[in-house]
């Protein structure tokens, strides 16, 4: 189930990014349904459903802690209802209300949010608000979910201790790029058989989707992704997934197309993991 989430409220950089889900959603209508990687036509094999927005800051300012409640409801019904939800953003901070449904949902049951970004977004609080996509992997660690970073190339020094203090392991960017077998250090860090992916996109290389909201140099390429994202789905038991922070850029469509692709191949492997194709 692809739930959008057009919500932005403390973007810091580049704004925009209530508009990703839209762009994301319109291009999608250009992909092929084919796919070489998988040898199937994975939207017609399985089905993609599309829910109504929430949290929807298009139209106007939204309370963050009511758009974290109502993001939670709606992604709690959808998951007691079976479904894996793919929330598609909007600001990072999403991420806190995304994971809190799950929490909801499955109550004391383990889980662990695999974060693919540039930043850590373990700040306590930014700019005066404890809901800012900089804070929200620090909203997810209260939740008792444990974390595991994957190409975080830009931390402040209270991340930075936090990290240390906490043994958060972390698959820094630096070593992604020596370190061949970094996938396999990646897994081996997830403590539960359950995951829920999150995907800031601004943990991709630029030069793969230039459009977002506080891009970094560096980051993961598109087939190390792919691959990452591959294993992760094989290995373990996906519940769900987000893809945040796509900022729409005038006259440049590639962004939100690779976008979409990368959620559509996520949808793929994921069928293939639980033997649906």
């Amino acid at each position: 189930m692809v739930l959008p989430v057009p919500y932005e409220a403390t973007t810091t950089y580049v704004r925009g990014c209530q508009h990703g889900p839209a762009a994301l959603l319109e291009a999608s209508d250009q992909l092929e349904y084919y796919d070489v990687e998988l040898g199937c036509e994975v939207g017609y094999a399985v089905g993609i459903h599309r829910a109504e927005p929430v949290a929807d800051t298009r139209s106007g300012a939204i309370d963050p802690a009511a758009a974290m409640a109502e993001i939670a409801d709606r992604v709690c019904q959808l998951r007691r209802a079976g479904k894996f939800v793919i929330a598609i953003g909007g600001e990072h901070a999403i991420t806190g209300g995304v994971v809190a449904g799950y929490r909801q949902a499955l109550g004391d049951e383990p889980f662990t949010v695999v974060q693919i970004d540039a930043h850590g977004d373990l700040r306590d609080s930014y700019e005066g608000s404890r809901y800012n996509h900089a804070c929200v992997m620090r909203r997810v660690l209260e939740l008792d979910v444990p974390i595991v970073p994957v190409g975080i190339r830009s931390i402040c020094q209270e991340e930075a201790e936090l990290i240390r203090d906490r043994q958060i392991p972390t698959i820094w960017a630096h070593e992604i790029a020596r370190d061949p077998d970094w996938i396999d250090r990646a897994i081996a860090a997830i403590p539960t058989d359950k995951v829920f992916l999150t995907i800031d996109l601004d943990g991709l290389d630029a030069t793969v989707i230039p459009g977002v909201g506080t891009p970094q140099p560096g980051g993961l390429g598109w087939y190390e992704t792919l691959d990452f994202v591959r294993r992760l789905f094989t290995e373990k038991t996906a519940i769900g997934m987000d893809v945040m922070e796509l900022c729409p850029i005038a006259g440049l469509v590639y962004p939100e197309f690779t976008a979409a692709k990368l959620v559509y191949r996520a949808i793929g492997y994921q069928a293939k993991a639980r033997g649906w194709i």
